[in-house]
Order: C-alpha cells, then structure tokens, then sequence
C-alpha cells in the first residue's frame, strides 16, 4: 500500500509541476465538444451527452471523471450552443469545470461545412491537502486547503468537416492561470497548480465497406508545455448502422477496447477499457469508461444514417 501512495503523490506532483493535464477520454470521438466548442450543434438536433471514467482501478486515490453536457443547434442550423460540466478528481484534488460553448457554420463547398467555436467557462478547484502521504515530517503544507478556487477562462476551436471526414483545432483554454503558489512573493516560484493550454488536432474518415458496414479510422493528439505529445489512433468498425466495436492504441501508453450500439433512434450506449502499457499496469487493473446519448428528435425529424462522428 505505502509503495502505491508513493508512486500516486509522485504522478500528483509531477502533472502539476509541469502543467495540469486536461481529463482523458478514450471515447474522445462521441465527446467532441468537451475538447472543441466548434462542434457544438453538429449533431443536428438536440444532443444530451454523460460519461462516466474510473482511470487505473486498484490505484488509491486515481483519477476519476464525469462529464454531463447537452447541445443543440439554433438559427436553422447555421450556429450551435451547448453547455457542459465536468468534473474531474485525482488523488487530494477535485475540479470542476463548467462552460458555455457557441459555434457558428459557414457552407465552403457542395460537401463540405467550416465550424468556428467559442468557449467561456469557470473552473472551481479543491485541494485536501490532508490526503496527501509526506516522505518527511517538515514537507507540509500549513496555509490550509484550497476551497472552491474560482478562475474564468476562454477556448476556441475549428471544425471543418463533411458527412464522411472531419479535421478539429482547438485550444479548450486559451488563458494560463495559477491556482495555487505557497511561496508567492518570496522570490520563488513554485507552482502547485498551473493550467497551461492545451492545444487539440483531431482527424476521421468514414470508409462505406459495404452496404452494411462502414469503417472509421480516426486520431487525436494533444500537446502541452512541459508534457509529451500524445497521440491516440483509433479504428471503429459499424454494423447495419447499429453496433460499434474497435481498437485504439495510446502512444506509449495504453491499448482500448471499445464497444457501442444504437439502442434506439434516441438512445445509444458505449463502452471502452483501457490497459495500461507502462510500468503502471503492475500497480492497476486498467480503465474503464461508459456513456449514454440521448438526441431529440422534433416530429418531422427521423434518423436515417447515424453520423459516425
């Protein structure tokens, strides 16, 4: 026990000494606009989105995720509006994330559509710092707790995609903001929480196999200072328009495995498992993600061919 606290404070402090890490989804592709306020309305109705993420199972105090968001489209379609919450909780902290997302669609060809985004949001976050396991007794942090730290932000994004391919740009947050220095004014700097932006490129294409199955390789990369680039690539398979599986391989981090299925035109559920391909997979039993979609339909509108994206 005492060697799995020491190597979760020693992820703790590092994430948060080199840029605090956005929440990871491995289902990125049915959450979109949690990283790209430009794909607020796409769906073309009414979208109602949650997922629920439990990271590195048998690891105390690991990484644990929520994210509830809905969006719809307005003004014919021409412009999008969502609002989202996310809540995301690892080891002593827990922050909260909520925004207000708009987009609005320019038609560029017969085929293809150009989405620009804009996002506000506020963040709060909360530090128990009486959680935390110290190596020696005079590393401590006597100026209390962090309570419901309140830091605005803006983000931006493109989307320009077509009923088979899309290509996403996007900054989430577009402000860096210290949440926390204990030694601030003594001429020092050391940063316990410090958001840095994050800078997101994503990319699919929808291959028809068959009359019945389609294709979608797809990937996401996501940089930020301080931290490797990460890229995850992924291939989905669907079935007559109603059951998903695929694979997605995270670079020098983990293998996924993901399923889904159209229950009803409104309704579709998903799932996906990742296993950790580093030295933490000795420490826990991987990862595991499940959502639900709920899309409104108005009484003109029925589904015809899912977008796979």
């Amino acid at each position: 026990m005492k060697r799995k606290i020491a190597i979760l404070v020693l992820i703790f402090i590092t994430s948060f000494s080199y840029g605090q890490q956005d929440a990871q989804f491995t289902q990125y592709m049915y959450n979109s606009m949690s990283i790209n306020p430009a794909y607020a309305g796409l769906r073309e109705k009414m979208s109602i989105f949650a997922l629920h993420r439990t990271q590195w199972v048998g690891l105390e105090g690991a990484p644990v995720t929520n994210n509830v968001s809905i969006h719809t489209p307005i003004n014919g379609g021409n412009m999008g509006m969502g609002v989202s919450i996310l809540n995301d909780k690892i080891g002593p902290s827990d922050e909260t994330d909520i925004g207000l997302n708009f987009s609005y669609g320019i038609q560029t060809s017969e085929n293809y559509r150009l989405s620009f985004g804009l996002k506000a949001s506020v963040n709060l976050l909360n530090i128990d710092f009486n959680k935390l396991t110290y190596l020696t007794p005079d590393k401590s942090f006597n100026d209390g707790n962090i309570d419901n730290r309140f830091t605005p932000n803006i983000g931006a994004g493109l989307y320009y995609y077509s009923d088979y391919s899309y290509i996403g740009l996007s900054v989430p947050n577009l402000i860096e903001t210290s949440h926390f220095d204990k030694y601030k004014g003594g001429g020092s700097i050391s940063y316990i929480a410090k958001e840095r932006l994050h800078y997101y490129l994503t990319a699919g294409y929808v291959f028809d196999l068959t009359g019945d199955i389609k294709f979608k390789p797809s990937f996401i990369s996501k940089l930020a200072q301080g931290t490797p680039l990460q890229v995850d690539v992924s291939g989905n398979f669907m079935f007559q328009e109603k059951f998903v599986a695929g694979l997605s391989y995270r670079w020098s981090a983990a293998v996924s495995a993901m399923v889904g299925f159209q229950a009803t035109d409104s309704w579709f559920i998903g799932y996906g498992y990742d296993l950790e391909t580093t030295r933490l997979a000795h420490y826990n039993s991987g990862s595991h993600e499940i959502f639900l979609r709920y899309e409104l339909f108005n009484k003109y509108d029925r589904i015809v061919t899912p977008r796979f994206f």
